[in-house]
């Protein structure tokens, strides 16, 4: 199977194409920390991983895409043209959490414990959700206080993600505790997961664990402040 895969969820712009099918995996990739302007990257970089790979589109079996936990701006750049590819090409498109990237990534480097992934949010929140040691999913995915996972991880948690260090100051563990401080997940890993993900289940549809900050204008009324 040959599969595209689009990351624009968090400070990262990433386009991949990976190949299962031949005895050595094809992939190539491009990507680029960028903050913000994934609109302006994404399709340069998409054209680049195809051109490199000797990839048509027509090549693809499927498009995977990260649908989030992460900026409503990004997740919208990488959704919209995710699902343009899918509705043009007729192929399906898979949606992969940014959280089960990161812990897939920190599960193959450990495999000793099950991994919280913990990406920095507001004040004391974080997003996060809890992996066993092969990257499954243990709950759901969420928004929580650092006193809240204080009182409830287990002794043996490993932790992955921008938040890992913050919360091991919290909880008071050892540095080799901390899998990964990453910020984002590698584009490999998103390919990979999305060649087994099943679209039905998988869809490419955001991830947002809190309403946006915009407050709607009030018809006919300007706010001033």
């Amino acid at each position: 199977m040959r599969v595209l895969a689009i990351d624009t969820a968090l400070a990262n712009c990433a386009a991949a194409v990976l190949d299962n099918g031949a005895e050595t995996a094809c992939f190539g990739a491009f990507g680029e920390e960028i903050g913000r302007g994934h609109a302006e990257r994404l399709m340069d970089m998409i054209g680049e991983v195809m051109a490199e790979t000797s990839t048509a589109f027509s090549d693809l079996d499927r498009v995977v895409v990260t649908v989030g936990p992460g900026s409503f701006t990004g997740l919208r750049v990488g959704l919209s043209v995710a699902r343009g590819f899918g509705l043009v090409l007729g192929k399906p498109v898979v949606g992969i959490t940014t959280l089960a990237a990161i812990a897939r990534a920190a599960a193959r480097e450990d495999g000793r414990g099950p991994v919280l992934v913990a990406l920095t949010g507001k004040g004391d929140e974080v997003y996060c959700q809890q992996f066993d040691d092969g990257g499954w999913p243990l709950s759901e995915a969420g928004v929580r206080t650092l006193s809240e996972l204080a009182a409830s991880l287990p002794e043996d948690i490993r932790l992955a993600g921008s938040a890992a260090e913050k919360l091991a100051g919290v909880l008071g563990l050892p540095a080799d505790r901390i899998l990964s401080t990453s910020g984002f997940p590698g584009i490999r890993d998103v390919a990979e997961l999305g060649l087994t993900a099943d679209p039905v289940v998988s869809s490419p549809s955001p991830l947002y664990l809190r309403p946006p900050d915009a407050t709607p204008q009030r018809k006919g009324r300007i706010e001033r402040q």
